[in-house]
């Protein structure tokens, strides 16, 4: 019986992996100067945290999820997204009751069940961040430019910010009948996950991606007519503070996320990807009601996520290589048994002392032992024979150059320290 990997998911193979470090250690650089620490979060979680915290009329609860019974009949869900989880556990461990803001972020795996296509898995890989306990429209733009400066780290161009405000929850209750009012018309020409939705969250029909909703959407209400004053005001100031930063970006009032936790600031990074629906390789905003709505306390927050796949597409169209080699220090070629054994210690100094260093565990001549060096881009061969091993000498040559040496067999460490291989 043969076995394949399951559908939407995929194996990231050592080539590929150089990649992902990158990200990781890029993103981790970033946190750290702006101050954001790290957590973990559960790769699964009840699953009324999700439907309470993403939202009971979205993509995501109804259709998305992947969901199980486990013994005792408790219901948990594999996590879609990384917020609702990183809120839990700020609630869980009363974070809230320390110096605000709390400043975290996060990598990890999350789950969707949905169609397979470029860029978009079943398990597919986040880096986000999440604020806590702020109201001021600055930090706001602080997480926008942290992921601005996240793509500049990786050397991706063309990248833009949509924003838009999707206001308080008592202006979208208003907002929703003038939306009922709009799309009852359309009813019958509406898609079947639409029309379902339109009692319940009419603005999700703004995020519908069938073309023809799409097109009746296209004149419906903009939520920024309805903006109380207090609202414009804070929109206002994100803009401006945008503007300061010179982050480049474009006002979208029909950008309403995938969410519904959202309140005030909704922004996504767009840049164009091949074979994708959407340009979309992150997004986020403010999510003030929350962490009350988890059983915390009122405060606020806002965060974003940013699809790794989806970066490393990015990364492939524009040719961008941020991964760099990782050539070989030093490779211990022994000829004879007795030297095939003392190889193994040498390997082990050579090791402990920080040298990236291989030797030869299939019995092959000096032939094949020096083609395997030069597959592995070794820097240096240190070559160990039975004669060498009696009088305590090592002949260590330089592949760059041809240049090689006899030198004491206890020397061989100091030696390679003294040319840099290793700094």
């Amino acid at each position: 019986m043969s076995f394949r990997v399951p559908r939407g998911t995929y194996d990231i193979l050592p080539k590929d992996v150089k990649v992902w470090h990158v990200l990781e250690e890029k993103a981790k650089d970033l946190c750290r100067r702006y101050r954001y620490q790290e957590v973990r979060t559960p790769l699964f979680e009840q699953t009324e945290l999700f439907v309470r915290g993403v939202g009971d009329t979205t993509d995501i609860v109804e259709k998305e999820m992947y969901t199980f019974v486990d013994r005792k009949n408790r219901s948990f869900t594999l996590r879609p997204e990384g917020t609702a989880g990183v809120v839990r556990s700020f609630v869980e461990n009363k974070m809230y009751a320390g110096l605000q803001p709390t400043k975290l972020y996060y990598f990890g795996p999350m789950f969707r069940y949905e169609r397979p296509q470029a860029g978009r898995h079943r398990q597919f890989h986040q880096f986000g961040i999440e604020a806590f306990g702020s109201n001021d429209p600055a930090l706001d733009v602080e997480v926008i430019a942290m992921g601005m400066e996240y793509f500049r780290l990786l050397q991706l161009t063309g990248v833009t910010v949509a924003v838009n405000s999707v206001a308080t929850p008592e202006i979208r209750r208003k907002y929703f009948k003038k939306l009922i009012a709009y799309f009852e018309p359309y009813q019958d020409e509406l898609a079947k996950d639409a029309r379902s939705r339109l009692y319940r969250n009419p603005m999700r029909i703004l995020d519908s991606k069938d073309p023809h909703t799409q097109k009746i959407a296209a004149e419906a209400p903009s939520i920024l007519d309805e903006l109380d004053k207090e609202c414009a005001s804070y929109f206002e100031r994100v803009k401006h503070y945008l503007d300061l930063l010179k982050i480049p970006y474009v006002v979208q009032d029909r950008l309403v996320r995938g969410l519904d936790y959202y309140t005030h600031t909704a922004f996504e990074y767009m840049i164009d990807l091949p074979g994708a629906q959407a340009s979309t390789i992150g997004g986020g905003g403010r999510f003030n009601g929350l962490v009350k709505e988890i059983g915390g306390p009122d405060l606020p927050g806002v965060g974003f996520g940013i699809g790794l796949e989806r970066v490393i597409l990015a990364l492939k169209e524009q040719q961008v290589a941020i991964a760099k080699e990782d050539p070989l220090d030093c490779y211990i070629v022994s000829i004879g048994e007795q030297a095939s054994i003392y190889s193994v210690k040498l390997l082990q100094d050579l090791r402990q002392a920080g040298f990236t260093s291989e030797r030869d565990y299939l019995g092959r001549k000096m032939k094949g032992q020096m083609k395997a060096a030069d597959r592995e881009q070794a820097r240096w061969v240190a070559i160990l024979g039975e004669d060498e091993l009696t009088e305590g000498k090592i002949r260590v040559k330089c592949l760059e150059t041809g240049v090689q040496e006899l030198i004491s067999l206890d020397q061989l460490v100091d030696y390679l320290k003294q040319k840099g291989t290793n700094q």
